[in-house]
C-alpha cells in the first residue's frame, strides 16, 4: 500500500486537491496497488480560494512522513491567503523533508512556488503559473530554472502551469507510485483516454 500527503494551506483551490483525491481514489479502488490519501494543514479547518469550508484529515504536526510515499500540494490565491500558510516554515519542511528523501513532490499551478521557497528547486527545472510574469519571476528568483511547458518533471519533482492541468498531474504521480500501465488503465475508467 502507497501513502500519499496532500498538503493543503488555507486558499487552495477544490479542483486541484480534487484531481488527486479523485484520482488517487480511483486507483486504489481498481488499480494495482492501494493508495491512502491523507489530507493535512495548518489549521483544524481551512477556507478554500472561493469561501468553500473543508477540515484536512490531520494537521501537519500530528504526522509521522516516514510512512508516507509522496506530497501532492494544490495551488491557491494569495487573495484568499494561500501564500500565508504555504511560505511558512512548517509548510515549507515538510516539502524539504518528501525532496531531500527523493520522495514524488507534486505541486500543481502556483504551488510550485513552495517548493521554490523552501529550496528544493535551486537548480531544478520547474514551471509555475503561465499568465504571470511576475509568478515566474519569482520561481526563478528562487534558483529554478524556468520552463515554458504546461508540467514539468525533473527528478522526483513535478510542476505545472495551471489549474487544467491538476488531472495530467495527479496520473503522473500516480504513474511514478505504480506504473504506465495502472496509470492508463485508471486515465481509461475515468474517461480521460
Amino acid at each position: 500500500m502507497k501513502h500519499v500527503l496532500i498538503l493543503l494551506a488555507n486558499g487552495f483551490e477544490v479542483y486541484e486537491a480534487a484531481a488527486f483525491t479523485d484520482v488517487l481514489g480511483w486507483a486504489d479502488t481498481f488499480g494495482t496497488e492501494h493508495i491512502r490519501v491523507i489530507t493535512a494543514g495548518l489549521h483544524p479547518e481551512l477556507t478554500c480560494t472561493f469561501g468553500h469550508q473543508t477540515v484536512p484529515a490531520a494537521l501537519i504536526d500530528e504526522l509521522d512522513l516516514d510512512g508516507i510515499d509522496a506530497l501532492a500540494i494544490p495551488g491557491g490565491f494569495g487573495t484568499a491567503g494561500f501564500y500565508e500558510d504555504s511560505f511558512s516554515e512548517e509548510f515549507l519542511e515538510v516539502i524539504r523533508d518528501f525532496a531531500g528523501r527523493g520522495k514524488p513532490v507534486a505541486a500543481v499551478c502556483v504551488a510550485s512556488l513552495c517548493l521554490g521557497m523552501s529550496g528544493v528547486l535551486k537548480g531544478r527545472s520547474a514551471t509555475t503559473y503561465h499568465l504571470e510574469e511576475q509568478k515566474r519571476k519569482q520561481l526563478a528568483a528562487t534558483g529554478a530554472l524556468v520552463q515554458d511547458r504546461r508540467i514539468v518533471r525533473d527528478g522526483n519533482l513535478i510542476t505545472s502551469t495551471s489549474p487544467g492541468t491538476a488531472i495530467d498531474v495527479a496520473f503522473l504521480l500516480l504513474e511514478i507510485l505504480t506504473s504506465r500501465e495502472n496509470a492508463d488503465h485508471i486515465r481509461e475508467l475515468m474517461g480521460f483516454a
